[in-house]
């Protein structure tokens, strides 16, 4: 009772807007200050920019790799079969780049639109615009609606399968910012959600799904669980005051356990997929690097470490990356 009530006196005294809260003139408090917005933007931008996250590239580059692992993987199943167009996969690569960057602006503008009250409650997400008071709410839902239009824009570039395929994901996207209300598992949600791009590609290449993009979308909600959990492990004691649900609260001592049996599983389903698909070696070895750098992680990781966490969880774009050029690397020899 006495957490409750301090809770609540807490949001009673914090949901107000603050000017510059921790004195970081307009910056926000877990985002490198010499981050390019800050050196090219006006700071009347700054505020839109940080609602996007374009400050934290991390995030785009997480929900992208999705996409260019399926769209790479299409590519080696069309190349096998004498069907791929280099054009269409630099064009689709390219699509999914902007759109995993406009529509990762357009998830956090409305995930801190929903969230504005409980993140003036939380040392590291106080200073962001909303609960900061630098920007208005009507002014952070019109920049939404900015950013889910040139999303859009992208998505109209593909065939008709996969703009339904890409609609359907709003459900999850919409649903992600409450999941931390009701349940232990709101990295599942976001697993849905950020692992989206993996169906994504192969419906772009083939207008179809099959059992190769569904184990690969199996296998990145898996690796997003997996990441999203060392990240929640910054705000575990702010989430316990608060009453937010997270497995860093839920693994408690246990994450380490957890870890390696999601990433395990991450690399069994990915092979499936890979099997499926019928990619050859340089792919494989690309899995077996990444499983490598994932034990890594786990290995070092120290769930009382907020900065270590911070830096395992941007270290999974490496394992995206790697990933990533096993396929392409297993395109060019096939393709040859």
């Amino acid at each position: 009772m006495l957490d409750l009530a301090r809770a609540r006196c807490q949001l009673g005294a914090m949901s107000a807007p603050q000017t510059d809260p921790a004195g970081l003139s307009g910056r926000v408090a877990d985002a490198p200050s010499r981050n390019w917005v800050y050196r090219l933007l006006p700071p009347a931008l700054w505020p839109h920019a940080q609602l996007a996250r374009w400050d934290r590239p991390i995030g785009w580059q997480l929900l992208m790799w999705p996409c260019w692992w399926s769209a790479a993987m299409a590519a080696n199943a069309a190349a096998a079969a004498g069907l791929w167009s280099p054009a269409q996969t630099l064009w689709h690569l390219l699509l999914f780049a902007v759109g995993a960057i406009a529509m990762r602006g357009a998830g956090c503008t409305w995930n801190d639109l929903v969230d504005y009250r409980i993140d003036a409650m939380v040392a590291r997400t106080r200073s962001r615009p909303l609960p900061s008071g630098r920007i208005s709410r009507r002014a952070a839902a019109l920049f939404l609606v900015l950013q889910a239009l040139v999303g859009l824009v992208v998505l109209l570039q593909f065939n008709g399968f996969t703009i339904l395929l890409g609609i359907a994901s709003l459900g999850v996207v919409a649903i992600y910012p409450f999941a931390k209300r009701f349940t232990s598992w709101p990295q599942f949600f976001l697993g849905l959600a950020f692992s989206w791009g993996a169906l994504m590609g192969w419906a772009a290449a083939f207008g179809m799904l099959s059992w190769a993009p569904v184990l690969l979308y199996g296998a990145a909600i898996l690796w997003t669980i997996g990441y999203d959990t060392i990240y929640a492990h910054q705000d575990k004691e702010d989430d316990a005051l608060v009453g937010v649900r997270s497995t860093a609260r839920l693994f408690g001592d246990n994450t380490a356990r957890w870890l390696r049996g999601l990433y395990a599983l991450f690399v069994v389903m990915a092979g499936l997929a890979f099997h499926q698909a019928g990619v050859i070696w340089p792919a494989w070895v690309g899995l077996l690097l990444a499983a490598l750098m994932l034990a890594g992680q786990i290995r070092r990781l120290d769930i009382n470490d907020a900065d270590a966490c911070l830096a395992l969880f941007k270290a999974n774009s490496h394992v995206g990356l790697v990933l990533f050029i096993g396929l392409m690397v297993s395109l060019a020899l096939v393709a040859m």
